[in-house]
């Protein structure tokens, strides 16, 4: 982390409505629609691809087309489902998903990239897929994190998830182009094995799950796209610094690029955790934002010290779990983004992100 890392990040959030609640009769929604990914197919229509879950907690990714009422965001039409826990790999012998997608629309591959939670028989490990059009995709796998000899540990042995793409190469710490994720590893191993507890990697000592980033060489996902499963050069992006992420953060939507470099959306979450995987917790989420130097997206150049968002309304103080704004994407729309979030883990909501002075 920069010594030079400022609070002042000129960006508000402003609600601008619910735009996705669980379809009466619906089999797949009635445990929530939430956290959606979002694109826009071949014809410029906007979609939203949100987690819909069915009765117990199974998760598949939906398609809706995106209803605009003067310019605005304000519901959807239901186009079906386009992920499924099809695969073994996605299914455990109580729990299956395909959850919490994120897509980042990558233009020199012309390829939609979606990472997405497989939730299997190991509990969470993120996967990716990739699509031209938002709705056939093509599975590239599990993500492989290569061996890093300095963090004398395999990233590959614990859980992670909020795995988002940069939308174009960025600068790697050679100086090269890569293909860049950014993730949040999580080191507490005991939900899987009891007893077994934490297990930090080295020059790590807060074991508070943060933001870290691993880059792909451009050359070899220009050669086979399969390899944006297998990154190398994972680094610390940011862990917990306010009140209102003490417990953990992870990343929101992609990145996008700002005069002040890369903006960040993320999310916080303070409260206490009991059971990381229970449904129901005592915690409180809530979004802020980072930007990232764009000559080394690893290194924060500002956060915010307070939220732009936190639960308030009826929608994000009670759900499935209480108290949650989960951000996990943004769209321009006539030259106005929006970011849409997950609301207390049962409806979408919208919300105009807006550059301040």
């Amino acid at each position: 982390m920069s010594h030079s890392t400022t609070t002042h990040v000129p960006y508000t959030l402003t609600r601008a409505g619910v735009v996705m609640s669980p379809l009466p009769g619906e089999a797949n929604e009635v445990e929530g629609v939430l956290n959606p990914a979002s694109g826009r197919t071949p014809d410029g229509t906007l979609h939203l691809l949100p987690r819909l879950v069915s009765e117990g907690n199974v998760s598949r990714v939906g398609l809706a087309e995106v209803v605009l009422t003067d310019g605005v965001p304000s519901g959807v039409e239901r186009r079906g489902v386009v992920l499924a826990p099809d695969e073994g790999w996605e299914r455990g012998k109580n729990n299956a998903g395909v959850e919490d997608p994120r897509i980042t629309w990558i233009e020199s591959l012309g390829r939609h990239v979606m990472s997405y939670v497989a939730y299997g028989p190991l509990g969470p490990k993120p996967a990716l897929a990739v699509s031209a059009d938002l709705v056939t995709w093509e599975r590239l796998g599990p993500i492989q994190f290569a061996y890093q000899a300095d963090l004398d540990t395999d990233l590959n042995l614990f859980p992670n998830k909020d795995v988002v793409h940069f939308p174009e190469p960025v600068p790697g710490p050679d100086g090269e182009l890569y293909y860049a994720m950014l993730h949040r590893p999580m080191w507490d191993l005991g939900w899987f094995r009891p007893g077994e507890g934490v297990h930090l990697p080295a020059g790590i000592t807060d074991e508070r799950p943060g933001i870290w980033i691993s880059y792909v060489p451009v050359d070899e996902v220009k050669q086979d796209l399969s390899a944006l499963t297998r990154p190398r050069h994972h680094r610390l992006v940011a862990l917990s610094e306010y009140d209102w992420e003490a417990l953990k953060i992870g990343a929101g939507p992609a990145p996008i690029r700002v005069e002040e470099g890369w903006l960040l959306i993320h999310h916080g979450v303070s409260g206490t955790i009991e059971d990381p995987f229970a449904q129901v917790q005592t915690v409180n989420y809530a979004a802020g934002a980072m930007i990232l130097d764009p000559a080394d997206p690893s290194r924060v150049l500002a956060r915010t010290a307070e939220p732009l968002m936190a639960p308030e309304t009826e929608e994000e103080r009670s759900g499935t779990v209480p108290n949650v704004v989960f951000p996990t994407a943004v769209e321009e729309i006539d030259g106005v983004r929006y970011v849409f979030y997950g609301m207390a883990d049962a409806h979408i909501g919208v919300a105009r992100l807006d550059r301040s002075e």
